[in-house]
């Protein structure tokens, strides 16, 4: 079977084919725990507009909406176990997902790390690559599969894996900040950095193994606001807001 056809728009992508890293906090608004459907809806519908301009998209969503790993282990829990929990969780969110992608006409699989065939596929990575080419939207869930490894880490890896143009890191603000701009309103906005200033400054824009993964195989990161409606589109056209980190 052959590929599907590249749109007639990819000539506006900057980025062609590339990784999306979600906070599982993005998928649950202004709740305090859990998933808010509308703005699952909402972010649906702005992978539908990249994915509607030819650009190729695996994503990575974590699972701190649900459980986090290191709080569980803060209150005494094994720190795999605890970690374990926090993969499930990131199945959770990544159906959820691909709930709301395929209600909007996107076809998407759930790719799992840790084996799980009646609710998704386990990860393969040529499997993945194919789905990619076909133009289907990849989910990867369940980290990296193993404890002690965070879903920034995964992203970086997947990316890796993937051979994606750019990983795009969906936050809260239009970039990276010296520090939170809802804290600190002199924090300074950087447009452009480097892994290493990120590292060197501890910008905790990526953990240290996600930030070195992607210098070692010289993938950008680019850092936008999900909330910007049309952000996602924006970034790998390469128009509005960003920090891009590279080398």
């Amino acid at each position: 079977m052959t590929a599907e056809p590249i749109s007639k728009h990819s000539q506006l992508l900057r980025y062609r084919r590339v990784l999306l890293k979600l906070s599982g906090e993005a998928l649950m608004g202004e709740q305090g725990h859990g998933l808010d459907p509308k703005i699952i809806l909402r972010i649906a519908a702005e992978v539908k507009s990249v994915h509607e301009l030819g650009a190729e998209i695996c994503i990575v969503i974590g699972g701190g909406n649900i459980f986090r790993g290191l709080a569980g282990a803060a209150q005494g829990m094994d720190r795999a176990t605890a970690d374990y929990m926090g993969m499930l969780a990131t199945v959770i969110n990544s159906l959820a997902l691909q709930s709301a992608l395929e209600r909007q006409g996107v076809v998407t699989r759930v790719l799992s790390a840790i084996s799980m065939q009646a609710v998704c596929e386990p990860y393969i990575r040529r499997r993945a690559m194919r789905h990619m080419e076909k133009g289907r939207v990849v989910i990867f869930a369940a980290g990296t599969g193993n404890p002690f490894f965070t879903t920034d880490t995964a992203a970086a890896l997947r990316a890796s894996e993937m051979e994606c143009n750019a990983l795009l890191k969906a936050t809260k603000v239009d970039g990276v900040y010296s520090a939170d701009p809802h804290k600190d309103p002199e924090a300074e906005r950087y447009d452009r950095l480097t892994y290493l200033d990120v590292l060197s400054r501890d910008l905790q824009v990526m953990d240290a193994a996600a930030i070195s993964l992607a210098r070692e195989n010289d993938i950008p990161i680019l850092v936008f606001s999900i909330h910007d409606h049309g952000g996602f589109a924006n970034v790998v056209t390469g128009q509005g807001r960003f920090t891009i980190i590279t080398e």
